[in-house]
């Protein structure tokens, strides 16, 4: 899968590593390394599709400007569009992240039932849980993380790697 995603500042993956402990009593965990905020997934099968996609991205970003991002709250699908519930997750606040989405799923189409009036930014901690997993989440104070998101990255989830990035203007 490609993306269009946030770049994580270090104090989120810490906030994922301290939720690591939390989280037995699910079946899949996301491991810190894999940790993303999706802006926007990318229509494309292969290296060439990407291609294409990722210059409607970047046309559709031009003049984008940095925007604030905020995780102060734990979130849960309780069944997700894809793959098994509950799945817990960091909570992201961010109304410029979400118009960049729009604008984005405007441009490039949105996926059903994840994309466009589904759209729910978030950074995945694990799924698949019991009750009291998902509680002991649930109940876990942390302080929150504010940064300011100076740039996307395009990625590319199979290979686990970045492939580009686009500035946004201060």
């Amino acid at each position: 899968m490609y993306s269009v995603g946030v770049p994580l500042p270090p104090a989120v993956r810490d906030l994922v590593r301290d939720f690591r402990p939390l989280l037995t009593g699910f079946e899949r965990v996301r491991e810190t390394r894999d940790t993303t905020l999706v802006a926007k997934r990318l229509d494309a099968a292969d290296r060439r599709e990407y291609l294409r996609a990722a210059r409607e991205a970047k046309a559709a970003l031009r003049g984008a400007p940095a925007f604030e991002a905020r995780i102060a709250d734990i979130g849960v699908f309780e069944t997700p569009a894809r793959g098994p519930g509950p799945l817990v997750y960091l909570a992201v606040e961010s109304p410029g992240l979400e118009r960049v989405h729009r604008q984005l799923a405007a441009d490039l189409g949105a996926v059903e039932g994840i994309e466009g009036d589904d759209y729910v930014p978030h950074v995945t901690l694990a799924r698949d849980g019991d009750a009291r997993a998902l509680e002991r989440v649930r109940g876990h104070d942390f302080e929150p993380v504010t940064w300011t998101v100076e740039e996307l990255e395009f990625y590319d989830a199979r290979h686990g790697e970045r492939i580009d990035a686009v500035s946004l203007p201060v």
